[in-house]
């Protein structure tokens, strides 16, 4: 195993969004660094997400700002491959110094000296500081109710890539966010009939008042909110760019043909069970959505903006047959499940990381992206800053944060070295 200088000042650990922003914020402010990237650049976008996704938010928005996506109508939505193409080209402009290929097996600090000695798939380096720009999307999640049946199909929603790659017969999505529910649509509009498990959920409008529920977060000040509303904390966004962009409506979904049931219980004896809370997490989910119309309407009556009423957004379609009589129950054979798409997020996977920097339950330790542990830094994390933060523009502004405190860092420790 060959061993590098100890030249590398910054190690920063993932390539995708979060590494490259991180990148250019270290060669801004002329901070020796490498990137290691265990695949390619911005990887999860590219083989990590269904076929035909989009970005969730308008190409305006979602985006680093010092540059735009070519050839994408600034309200329109970036196709998944141009948005890795995108952060690609990002790091070409300021020549990014990303290694790929090169997965990273452990980090421990250095004993009687700085830093820390980095193990990798080619060889050990050693560096003053770490950045894990892993960011949250790791290891997709199977709740420990999944039947172990061979008969059906089960896969993650991030195995998911298009209707053709599922056998014959319906499908069970279970998770209503924004994958969820694309997903759903996308398998029922190719003629699969499918049961969509509804838990808690955010429903914002996709757009209010011909402006796009990212531009009303963003004048409302929601982005910037520092802490999730406790109770809130593993609540889903229902919310879609695709087919140019439209308002998550459950009832609309019905109407189409998808069959909404409440939070999944359990698998037992060939049926699946659901909680009775199908209509109290619509209704829940509906005032979410109102919630933000009322804030809007204010917004343009206190600073007298000119944009048209909008009364009907307001209007719900009626409550469709599942919602009027909830299914609770489902016997796997007689609704011809053979699918089951489990919608259901990631968990982050540090164990390469052995420094103290975690808590009791394994997660980090820090703030703003400082952890406990001198040296190491998160980025790329849920509400690592603000609500923001897992957003393209939000990950930019936390590294330019990380950057800065590496850079202070960095005069202490040379202080009355020359």
């Amino acid at each position: 195993m060959t061993v590098e200088k100890t030249e590398i000042d910054t190690l920063v650990v993932g390539a995708g969004q979060a590494g490259v922003a991180m990148s250019e914020h270290l060669t801004t402010l002329g901070i020796s660094h490498l990137v290691l990237e265990k695949n390619r650049i911005a990887e999860a976008w590219r083989t990590g997400r269904w076929d035909s996704l989009v970005a969730n938010g308008p190409a305006w928005h979602d985006r680093f700002p010092n540059m735009e996506f070519p050839g994408i109508d600034a309200d329109g939505f970036v196709p998944k491959e141009q948005v890795a193409d995108y952060f690609v080209a990002y790091a070409k402009q300021f020549d990014a110094p990303i290694r790929t290929g090169v997965e990273v097996k452990s980090v421990v600090r250095n004993e009687g000296r700085p830093g820390f000695t980095v193990e990798t798939s080619e060889g050990v380096i050693e560096a003053r500081h770490i950045v894990a720009a892993t960011g949250p999307f790791q290891r997709p999640v199977i709740p420990a109710i999944a039947p172990k049946d061979q008969a059906l199909t089960q896969l993650h929603s991030a195995q998911y890539y298009n209707p053709q790659q599922l056998p014959e017969g319906a499908v069970l999505i279970v998770g209503a966010g924004s994958s969820g529910v694309q997903i759903a649509d996308e398998l029922q509009r190719a003629g699969k009939k499918v049961y969509l498990s509804v838990g808690p959920h955010d429903r914002p409008p996709r757009a209010y008042r011909q402006r796009d529920f990212c531009w009303w977060l963003g004048v409302l000040g929601l982005w910037d909110a520092s802490a999730s509303v406790p109770g809130k904390e593993h609540v889903t966004i229902a919310v879609s760019g695709a087919r140019g962009g439209h308002t998550v409506d459950f009832r609309k979904l019905a109407h189409q043909g998808v069959n909404l049931v409440g939070l999944t219980k359990s698998f037992a004896d060939g049926k699946i069970t659901f909680q009775p809370d199908l209509v109290d997490n619509i209704a829940k989910g509906d005032a979410n959505y109102l919630s933000l119309l009322d804030a809007a309407d204010a917004y343009i009556a206190r600073n007298g903006l000119d944009l048209p009423p909008e009364p009907e957004a307001r209007q719900f379609m009626a409550d469709p047959g599942c919602m009027v009589n909830p299914i609770t129950e489902l016997n796997i054979k007689e609704a011809g499940i053979t699918t089951i798409i489990w919608a259901t997020g990631y968990i982050a996977d540090y164990s390469w990381l052995n420094v103290d920097a975690f808590d009791e339950n394994k997660k980090p330790k820090h703030q703003r992206g400082v952890s406990s542990e001198a040296g190491v830094y998160f980025l790329g994390l849920p509400w690592l800053s603000r609500r923001g933060s897992t957003f393209i523009w939000g990950v930019w502004h936390d590294a330019k944060y990380i950057a800065d405190h590496i850079a202070t860092q960095r005069k202490y420790s040379e202080y009355g070295q020359k």
